[in-house]
């Protein structure tokens, strides 16, 4: 208990501090600057409106997630957070002075602030593991696992002490194994299997990670009733009420319409330089949205005209795919090839927000794999999503649709908020747009 008051005590200084060199940009240069008079509560409401943006926004980017993740990701995430807060009170100092006031002082602030992030980081990690020694942990799996891998790929050893690996029958026969664990991870078992060790471990105070499958998926959207003087979870098809679909759709046309408007001048560019080598500018390609709707989706064309010529739908391999042109190269990193998307939202073929659309092609072979995966096309399909912001272009199919799933189970103007401002974390990230191996039709091999 102390210790969870004590980190959290830490992460509320880092907003503290960061809103503090705020703070004394505003109260030294900019507040003097405005046109109407100031006084305590001007100054109350200007940092305490860039306190809360810039804690909502750390929260949204889990920028003080200090013992779940590395060091580059935390300032990372940390400045983007205040790179935003500070320019969405820029535009509020802009109004409040009438003007376009001096960019240096905050770019100054900025800078101070980086140096803040980064002393903080070091600090708190530093700190947090010194008084945190790795929890006694346990993997438990059903087939296959790479959980073991995953610990080390992503810097957890210092958080999880892997000590043992069994196979769910293993831990059936004898939960014993399992007795002094602080960790478990449970990875693809059955409902009925893990319920058991669910309770072993609630039981004994062990804390339990758990990869879910489908149904648990679908089940956390579950509504809470009660019936027959009974608890009961109802479950049904994708059916969000008319108020969300009213605010989703009336939030669609108002993003992609100022989009277009704005990006224009990247449009005509791009236009010019992709029809340099004598193709067309776009490419269009038949896609699957909600309910299997078929739609043609556009792109700024970044392969080669003749880039399946065998009539074989494949994925791109990331960087390697000699099929991509160089403008294609240089607009695929700059996610500039997916701007005419904003035409299909416009039109209400796509959402913001939504599942990837996929091509019926590829579709038809992750569904003879995974006859679930066809799920996922409940939701109209969506520029960016919750499988694109947290996963890994080459992340499996699977797990693709878990994460899907996840945003449809639990609709909400709220969610799609957050994922649109989270987006903006993985834009410059490389693992984000990962290709699948070389010569693979799709990433299910």
């Amino acid at each position: 208990m102390k210790h969870a008051i004590w980190t959290r005590a830490y992460k509320l200084l880092n907003v503290v501090l960061i809103t503090a060199a705020f703070a004394a940009c505003w109260l030294f240069y900019y507040s003097n600057r405005v046109v109407m008079e100031t006084g305590e509560r001007m100054h109350t409401l200007v940092i305490g409106l860039f306190f809360l943006l810039y804690a909502v926004l750390c929260r949204v980017y889990d920028a003080l997630l200090i013992s779940y993740s590395r060091i580059s990701e935390l300032i990372y995430s940390q400045t983007l957070a205040f790179l935003v807060a500070d320019v969405a009170l820029y535009i509020v100092i802009s109004i409040l002075t009438k003007g376009i006031p001096n960019l240096i002082p905050g770019l100054a602030i900025f800078f101070i602030q980086i140096i803040i992030s980064g002393f903080w980081v070091f600090t708190a990690r530093s700190l947090y593991f010194r008084f945190t020694p790795p929890k006694k942990s346990a993997v438990i799996y059903e087939s296959v696992t790479e959980m073991e891998s995953l610990i080390d790929d992503y810097g957890f050893e210092k958080k999880f002490e892997l000590t043992a690996s069994y196979n769910v029958r293993e831990v059936l026969k004898d939960l014993n194994l399992i007795s002094g664990m602080e960790v478990v991870f449970l990875r693809g078992i059955h409902s009925k299997h893990r319920n058991v060790i669910l309770k072993y471990c609630i039981a004994n105070n062990i804390q339990v990670f758990v990869i879910p499958r489908v149904g648990d998926v679908i089940m956390s959207g579950a509504t809470k009733m009660h019936m027959f003087h009974l608890p009961v979870l109802r479950v049904s098809r994708y059916a969000p009420n008319p108020e969300y679909v009213f605010l989703k759709r009336l939030f669609d046309i108002v993003c992609s319409g100022l989009g277009l408007i704005i990006t224009s001048p990247i449009f005509i560019v791009t236009a010019i330089a992709v029809k340099k080598d004598g193709g067309p500018a776009f490419y269009k390609q038949k896609r699957l949205t909600k309910d299997g709707k078929e739609f043609y989706v556009l792109k700024f064309r970044s392969m080669r005209v003749d880039a399946e010529k065998d009539g074989v739908a494949r994925l791109s391999t990331g960087d390697h795919d000699d099929r991509i042109t160089p403008v294609g190269r240089k607009i695929r990193a700059l996610r500039i090839d997916e701007l005419p998307q904003l035409i299909n939202i416009f039109r209400g073929d796509m959402s913001i927000v939504g599942p990837r659309p996929e091509r019926p092609e590829i579709a038809a072979q992750y569904e003879a794999e995974m006859p679930e995966f066809r799920l996922r096309l409940q939701a109209k399909a969506g520029l960016t999503g919750y499988a694109q912001v947290y996963g890994k272009y080459n992340t499996t199919p699977y797990d693709k649709l878990l994460m899907d799933l996840m945003y449809i189970a639990n609709p909400s103007i709220i969610e799609d908020l957050r994922i649109c401002f989270a987006t903006v974390k993985i834009l410059f990230v490389k693992d984000s747009t990962e290709g699948i191996a070389e010569g693979q039709t799709t990433a299910a091999k």
